[in-house]
């Protein structure tokens, strides 16, 4: 399966919401929810509130968490059935993994500006961890793995702008931008997400 091609503006104003696809652009004023915060089709500029069954709603909410992330549908289930076998709350235990994805460790380091762009340093190999290149952007990282950059990558564009940055992140990571390291500190729970995410409906739609 293909993944969408669909313009990330277009992809927010479908979900009505930020889904910060494309980094520091979105926290300006070019930001298409900004300009135009309707939804994309010639029924945009209908003052009719649309509203969903309980059936829609579990879908739009499924296609938000996949598209903040990236996600394809069999990597979606494929999370679900995983976190269904853990212990704990499967809806959180979801979301756990899916931030635990190598891209998304990336992205919230701060060493890419964009969930996308984080993908593509991945698949580049421009990531090593515990001192080995991992290039599969769906990797799944674990408590007190060590993130790095390739030595050989260090000269690479979207790398030099993070050196000496300050950067706020999660908790659970941390990342040094002098000596470009970062560590997996703990699982990251329910708390450390910010995004405006009700994974209990989508819990609810893969439970049919």
């Amino acid at each position: 399966m293909a993944r969408r091609i669909e313009p990330d503006c277009r992809q927010c104003r479908r979900e009505g919401c930020k889904l910060f696809l494309k980094g520091e652009r979105c926290t300006t004023k070019k930001c298409a929810m900004e300009r135009r915060p309707v939804i994309p089709g010639q029924h945009g500029n209908s003052r009719r509130r649309v509203t969903f069954t309980e059936y829609g709603s579990q879908l739009r909410e499924k296609q938000k968490i996949k598209r903040i992330y990236g996600l394809l549908e069999n990597q979606m289930r494929s999370y679900y059935e995983e976190a269904e076998r853990m212990k704990g709350v499967t809806g959180e235990n979801m979301l756990s993994l899916i931030e635990r994805r190598l891209d998304n460790v990336v992205y919230r380091m701060g060493i890419a500006a964009s969930r996308k762009q984080a993908r593509q340093i991945v698949n580049h190999g421009l990531i090593t961890v515990n001192g080995r290149r991992v290039d599969i952007a769906s990797f799944i990282v674990k408590v007190n793995d060590e993130i790095g950059i390739k030595e050989s990558k260090l000269d690479k564009e979207p790398i030099k702008v993070v050196k000496g940055m300050k950067i706020v992140m999660p908790k659970w990571l941390e990342f040094n931008t002098e000596t470009l390291k970062g560590k997996i500190l703990a699982l990251p729970k329910r708390e450390d997400i910010d995004a405006d995410l009700q994974e209990r409906l989508v819990i609810e739609l893969y439970s049919r």
